[in-house]
């Protein structure tokens, strides 16, 4: 009975995990839209070489490091807290389920080119700032929430129960 459990408990956990995946690649987990990238992101992408314009896969990095660890009858289906890349992965899904900032920073002047190339990508000239000024000034940074785990845990919970032990007694009585 044990294992019958153990195998049903991995199925259901492995099948959560494939629609936070899927989720994430079709920029709508759950079925809930991931919300589109800002207008100034994009840009910076387009500065840096790279066109994509998807949401928390610009490396696919997050997605990579969704797991499954199935112990002791338990599962946990997410991003393990070790997963680094640079920052805890752990802690840039929160940032982006959940939302962040504001994130001040301080301007450098290095950043203001970097920012005034930004606007003219984006059709806007200069930006309406003072090239000549110094480093002074900030940029403060909003990452809204994009929740790519709750949708798509909301969504396998149902049926939940019936597909679990539909799973057992298949197991143990080859139905």
């Amino acid at each position: 009975m044990e294992r019958s459990i153990d195998r049903a408990l991995r199925a259901e956990a492995e099948g959560l995990r494939a629609e936070i995946v899927q989720g994430l690649t079709d920029q709508a987990p759950g079925g809930e839209p991931i919300r589109p990238l800002a207008a100034t992101t994009l840009a910076a992408r387009r500065l840096d070489g790279f066109e994509g314009d998807k949401a928390l896969l610009r490396r696919a990095d997050l997605r990579n490091a969704i797991s499954v660890t199935v112990r002791n009858l338990a599962a946990f289906v997410g991003v393990p807290r070790k997963t680094v890349h640079g920052k805890s992965l752990a802690d840039i899904a929160k940032m982006n389920e959940f939302g962040f900032g504001p994130i001040v920073i301080a301007v450098t002047e290095a950043m203001r080119r970097f920012l005034f190339a930004l606007f003219r990508e984006l059709g806007g000239g200069s930006g309406g700032g003072s090239e000549g000024s110094g480093g002074d000034g900030v940029v403060v940074i909003h990452i809204p929430p994009r929740p790519f785990l709750q949708p798509a845990f909301d969504k396998w919970r149902r049926g939940a129960r019936e597909r679990f032990l539909r799973r057992i007694g298949g197991d143990l009585f080859g139905v």
